[in-house]
């Protein structure tokens, strides 16, 4: 029995940021990490990248598409998708259960509250983070009615659906898995999710769902290169969107706007949250700070040389987690 699937084991995934590269470059990326012995790959929804220097952002439901029909063993996970503004959420649900019929049930829908930066293109507006959260609890009631089966009208707060029906539904629907960040949005994935999505390996986040022994999904970035200080330069150069944290990423509205805000991010702050370089100790202690904080499904975004990345990760980074988990698990 594989490390991952033993009991208490966690399990790892590699996140496919559409940010950084065209659709057949994540499809190849996909094939590389099942190969890798990876258990699920991620996939971001936006449609804006964060920063000028991440040039791309394909529709990610085309490459889940693809992926469905390409990949054989790996789950697939939206990372995550906000059903509110851009999308209405009975497309929402139409969509994720066409993909979890395409991928056999290996597909799981992360759903969030989203960011200004893609769910403002469509000219509705952006509201404040209460109504947002209001609008996404709504959205999953929805949702999960037309997993159900059969027609159904809603007339809520928020959203209207008239005599809507999903005539292709999976075997069973897709667990959703809410993206938290504080005490309100944990609140809402409590009542609403079937497990947790979060970007900060913060303890409090997961502590209700362990007790409840539902799935937390953390995401971090690992900056792998021989050239440590190239693999520095380029952890800046790509993910400095992250260094005002959750109220700033949410807020702002263009990359224009995250390239002014990141503008005196410097590269030592980067380094100081994503590894970098190819010492396996180093990326192990990473993960390990999520494991540690209760996280038992780790989604990890590969910057710098993948060759290097895969390599590592193959080699010495998984057989070390796997390793330093079974003994932790271990009566």
């Amino acid at each position: 029995m594989p490390a991952a699937e033993l009991p208490g084991m966690p399990s790892y995934g590699y996140s496919l940021m559409c940010e950084l590269y065209d659709p057949n470059e994540l499809l190849a990326q996909a094939a590389r990490a099942e190969a890798a012995g990876f258990d699920f790959v991620t996939i971001s929804d936006h449609f804006h990248p964060w920063l000028f220097s991440q040039h791309h952002s394909p529709y990610a439901w085309s490459v889940l598409g693809a992926l469905a029909a390409q990949t054989e063993r790996v789950e697939l996970v939206s990372l995550v998708t906000c059903p509110t503004i851009r999308y209405h959420p009975a497309i929402v649900a139409q969509k994720a259960a066409t993909v979890a019929v395409m991928s056999a049930g290996r597909f799981r829908l992360g759903l969030g509250a989203g960011e200004n930066l893609n769910e403002h293109v469509v000219g509705r507006g952006w509201p404040p983070v209460h109504i947002r959260h209001e609008m996404l609890e709504e959205a999953i009631e929805i949702i999960r009615t037309l997993w159900a089966g059969g027609y159904h009208a809603h007339q809520g707060k928020h959203y209207r659906v008239d005599d809507a029906r999903i005539f292709t539904l999976p075997d069973e629907p897709p667990p959703i898995y809410v993206a938290v960040s504080g005490p309100n949005s944990v609140a809402l994935a409590e009542r609403a999710g079937d497990g947790m999505v979060a970007i900060q390996p913060r303890a409090e986040l997961t502590r209700p769902f362990a007790d409840a022994g539902k799935p937390r999904y953390g995401q971090l970035a690992l900056s792998v290169d021989g050239d440590e200080a190239r693999a520095r330069r380029l952890a800046r150069e790509l993910f400095r969107f992250s260094a005002g944290g959750w109220k700033v990423q949410s807020e702002l509205p263009n990359p224009v706007n995250f390239e002014a805000a990141t503008a005196a991010v410097r590269e030592e702050d980067v380094a100081k949250e994503i590894p970098c370089g190819i010492d396996a100790d180093r990326h192990a202690e990473a993960v390990e700070r999520w494991l540690e904080a209760g996280f038992d499904r780790i989604a990890i975004v590969a910057l710098g040389n993948l060759d290097r990345f895969f390599e590592l990760w193959k080699q010495e980074l998984r057989p070390r987690l796997d390793s330093l988990s079974a003994a932790a698990t271990a009566p």
